[in-house]
């Protein structure tokens, strides 16, 4: 895996042995230039879990929910956080939270859309199962399309998510699902890896103390495609990426397939943030 996320970076980050003293230099500039852009940016996570169908699903999607929310807020406390689940997950209160970051993000912010629980598709629509009225991948891409943020991530963890790809898919927008197309209907396991690829600190392959949405990916794939291996099973469910705004998607994002480059640039979850408290919270008291 840390090749494959490591190929999206530029040649002097991979191979120091390549970077000259100017190229250096460049690269610092380069990066105080993202650093200022990043302390003017924001990132919206809307997360929703809908409905289980039966008590032992309702409890997982909700505690998976439930844990994405913790993760986030304790990583970046300042963002912009909106958590769904149980009787708050449906389909105005998704709507009225997706217009409302409609109304207040910028250009230069950023959009993170997780889904949890149950999809259907006939063939010709897919929609989330939630309580009340379903909503279509076409009615979720047009509220999207209206969020002027520069990058959006969507990562649909639902049974049959394959089916919402081509509804979705937009350049620029990254879309994660846990099912390559909308036949594979047995509750998914993805949602499992996706949750733990935000606490497991080896998802961090290129080692900058951030989680990128390609990283948490590939550690979430990797682990779902071990999981049938292990309970000696047919694959039920094979997740894909795609962020070029079209195709198919591919388990194995790379330069070579033009997939995963949006992906890389989305951070999910900033690891170093509470020992960069901690360690403000230790220089204080020795201060005083």
């Amino acid at each position: 895996m840390k090749n494959v996320a490591q190929a999206f970076l530029p040649v002097w980050i991979v191979n120091e042995v390549t970077v000259t003293s100017f190229t250096n230099s460049f690269r610092h500039l380069i990066a105080l230039a993202f650093t200022v852009g990043a302390l003017n940016a924001a990132t919206f996570y809307v997360t929703i879990a809908g409905l289980g169908g039966e008590p032992e699903y309702d409890q997982r999607f909700t505690a998976q929910a439930q844990e994405i929310d913790k993760l986030i807020r304790g990583s970046a406390p300042d963002a912009k956080i909106q958590t769904l689940f149980g009787k708050q997950a449906t389909k105005a209160q998704l709507q009225s939270a997706l217009s409302g970051i409609a109304r207040e993000a910028k250009s230069g912010d950023t959009l993170v859309l997780m889904i949890i629980g149950h999809g259907s598709f006939d063939g010709f629509d897919y929609k989330v199962n939630l309580p009340g009225p379903d909503i279509s991948a076409v009615e979720l891409a047009a509220l999207l399309d209206r969020i002027p943020t520069t990058r959006q991530l969507v990562v649909n963890m639902t049974s049959a998510s394959g089916g919402s790809r081509a509804a979705l898919e937009k350049p620029n927008r990254a879309v994660i699902t846990a099912t390559k197309s909308g036949s594979e209907k047995n509750a998914t396991v993805f949602a499992r890896y996706w949750v733990e690829a935000l606490r497991d600190s080896s998802a961090d392959t290129d080692k900058n103390e951030n989680i990128s949405a390609l990283e948490a990916f590939l550690y979430a794939e990797q682990k779902t495609s071990q999981f049938f291996e292990s309970q000696k099973r047919i694959a039920t469910e094979h997740p894909t990426l795609v962020d070029s705004g079209q195709g198919d998607g591919t388990r194995k994002p790379s330069p070579e397939n033009g997939e995963g480059l949006v992906a890389s640039q989305i951070t999910i979850l900033h690891l170093g943030a509470e020992p960069h408290k901690q360690r403000r919270t230790l220089r204080k008291k020795k201060r005083c």
